[in-house]
């Protein structure tokens, strides 16, 4: 018998030595982790289908931005920050993009930066609203986003208003346009951006002779060009995004009409270009911000993005790699990522971004917002004027 006890009370010692060191250790690592603080931050674009490539640059301004930060050793609230990217592709469907939102909620994200469609961003908005979620489009441009009175929902890009007054001027004015045909593709952005524009030419002494529409998935617009040829306008105005404008302007051509081409920040991108070949020549397109080559860092910004992404900028990359230090300024200036603590602060910072100065106005528009007037020259898109708000930092 007492020979048998020895053995249990080292059994029982070793095991309560076991059960120490395990302790030891689970605390150590529960430490380490409460000294380094996960911030998530949710992005949703498409990410498939004819968007694809404009959803992708999206999300790789946005992953740049969050590197940027993790390389730079971010404090907030006195501890060391990483970042971490939750992507969602939400096909560019409205109702795919309330179930993203719902997704990114239920991971529960410190903030959103999307989402690129308006007609996606707007229904995604309610949703990030009711939980209380920041969330920053870049690239949004409805007027009907911003007009919800969400607290939550703020863009770094000018709206259709801002952008639809230049496009309509730029028109009438500098091209002399006095007949218009106007086309857009039913959408929250390609009607608004268009009603807009119809404004703001009219305004200016031009005549709308035509309005007509399409939709996003179109690829065909013999029937509805054939109809506007027949009324010989000076310009086509499309409000939509180049998966469907460069089709159109390479029928337009193919049907013998040299009418000027015109879009808004849709159509500004290498991918119109290269599908719409030669037909792409001359047309217009417009994009929020001053010419990237005109920013203080928009050169460096454009040559690390192609280092990294192996291809050039499609369009809005640099617009989300803003949104995200504008959230990440907000939560440094709070010392919280908790969305109800830094939600306050994000319509109080003024940051020089990468594509402008950026500050909000009281309903989370950006201030002051410059649009650049672009033409395809020689198979490359130019800047030819910068109207509206301010040209520089």
């Amino acid at each position: 018998m007492p020979s048998n006890k020895f053995p249990t009370l080292f059994a029982l010692i070793a095991a309560f030595t076991l059960v120490g060191c395990n302790k030891t250790e689970t605390q150590s690592a529960h430490s380490n982790d409460a000294a380094e603080l996960v911030v998530k931050i949710g992005a949703s674009a498409p990410l498939t289908g004819p968007q694809a490539h404009i959803g992708k640059d999206n999300e790789n301004g946005t992953r740049m931005a969050i590197e940027d930060a993790n390389a730079k050793g971010v404090i907030i609230g006195g501890k060391k920050v990483r970042f971490e990217l939750l992507s969602e592709d939400d096909q560019t469907d409205p109702k795919t993009a309330t179930i993203v939102a719902q997704k990114l909620v239920d991971a529960k994200v410190n903030g959103v930066i999307g989402h690129l469609n308006s007609g996606t961003t707007i229904p995604a908005s309610r949703i990030y609203s009711d939980n209380g979620i920041p969330q920053i489009s870049p690239s949004a441009t409805a007027v009907a986003y911003t007009a919800q009175g969400f607290k939550t929902a703020f863009r770094v890009m000018s709206n259709d208003s801002q952008q639809g007054k230049v496009l309509g001027e730029f028109a009438a004015k500098n091209l002399k346009a006095n007949k218009i045909a106007v086309i857009d593709d039913r959408t929250a952005y390609g009607q608004g951006l268009a009603d807009e524009f119809v404004k703001s030419a009219q305004n200016n002494g031009a005549q709308i002779i035509a309005r007509e529409y399409t939709t996003d998935k179109a690829v065909d617009f013999a029937a509805v060009l054939t109809t506007i040829k027949g009324k010989q306008p000076d310009l086509i105005f499309f409000g939509g995004m180049d998966p469907q404008g460069a089709p159109m302007v390479k029928q337009m051509r193919g049907l013998g009409m040299k009418t000027q081409f015109m879009m808004g920040d849709g159509g500004y991108t290498p991918k119109f270009i290269d599908n719409a070949a030669a037909a792409a020549e001359g047309a217009y397109a417009s994009l929020p911000g001053v010419p990237l080559d005109k920013m203080p860092s928009g050169r460096d910004f454009a040559a690390r993005y192609e280092a990294q992404f192996k291809q050039p900028i499609q369009l809005y990359a640099p617009y989300c790699y803003d949104a995200v230090n504008v959230m990440i300024a907000a939560m440094q200036k709070a010392g919280s990522a908790e969305p109800a603590k830094y939600l306050p602060e994000l319509g109080k910072v003024v940051l020089d971004g990468v594509t402008a100065k950026i500050a909000f106005d009281e309903k989370g528009d950006l201030k002051g917002g410059a649009v650049t007037m672009y033409q395809v020259h020689q198979g490359k898109w130019q800047a030819v004027e910068t109207m509206g708000g301010a040209a520089t930092h």
